[in-house]
């Protein structure tokens, strides 16, 4: 597919409404569902989350380019530091400002599962205005003689990593939403399931993106990996809590 016309404001347009949708769906599972976070916390976690997500998005997205980066933005200036930005980054800034500032407030109750199908939704909307801007947006993949092979714009077949997202989160969603109906989880789990498999899988994928490597990878990959990381160091903490409960 080429570049629809436009497709900059699409893009734009797309990437609000999903995030319009995605505070409404949460609004609703909140009404819907017992929150043992009071609304006061919750909003100022809401609000720390986005600072987090919007510093983190523009410091790795960024990071994607180290050289432009570290020599001021190259040709683009300052600009190419407000336009860089990666929803990896976006996730993993929004959970550790969370984390931060649950750990300043006292609040020990675990606070993503909430979020879990709203930003689901919101990114798989916003996937799509990707997917629509084709090699005007860095999301596109390698060249490839396979069947999976897309025009996006510069009439080279590539992988549209963009769709493969989409078709992703899309399985994801159902696998979690069958898991949630069937499994008592513990609190924090979904959202842990989530996050863990989409860091995952933006490794993976990232072998068929045309990145800038650090040491062998792409700044995305260290980043999902360091994601990883951090969700096993805390699952090991959880299980050595529960071993001393009930000791």
């Amino acid at each position: 597919m080429h570049p629809i016309p436009g497709a900059p404001i699409i893009h734009f347009l797309l990437e609000t409404v999903g995030i319009i949708l995605a505070l409404t769906y949460y609004a609703n599972l909140r009404k819907s569902h017992h929150d043992p976070i009071s609304t006061d916390h919750r909003l100022s976690l809401l609000i720390v989350a986005t600072f987090g997500a919007v510093v983190g998005s523009r410091l790795l997205g960024g990071l994607e380019s180290p050289r432009i980066f570290l020599t001021g933005g190259g040709q683009y200036g300052w600009l190419y530091y407000l336009q860089a930005k990666t929803i990896v980054g976006g996730l993993l800034g929004g959970l550790w400002a969370i984390e931060i500032t649950k750990k300043l407030k006292g609040i020990r109750h675990r606070s993503g599962d909430v979020y879990t199908f709203p930003l689901i939704l919101a990114m798989m909307i916003g996937r799509v205005g990707c997917l629509a801007m084709g090699v005007g947006e860095p999301t596109f993949g390698i060249p490839t003689n396979s069947f999976l092979g897309v025009d996006l714009g510069d009439g080279i077949p590539r992988h549209a990593t963009a769709g493969y997202g989409i078709v992703f989160l899309g399985a994801l969603w159902l696998v979690l939403r069958w898991i949630d109906g069937r499994f008592a989880l513990r609190p924090g789990r979904l959202f842990m399931m989530f996050l863990s498999s989409y860091l995952g899988y933006r490794f993976l994928i990232g072998f068929i993106q045309p990145l800038e490597l650090i040491a062998g990878l792409g700044a995305i990959q260290w980043a999902c990996l360091l994601g990883l990381a951090w969700y096993v160091a805390d699952e090991v903490v959880a299980i050595g809590d529960a071993d001393r409960i009930a000791g």
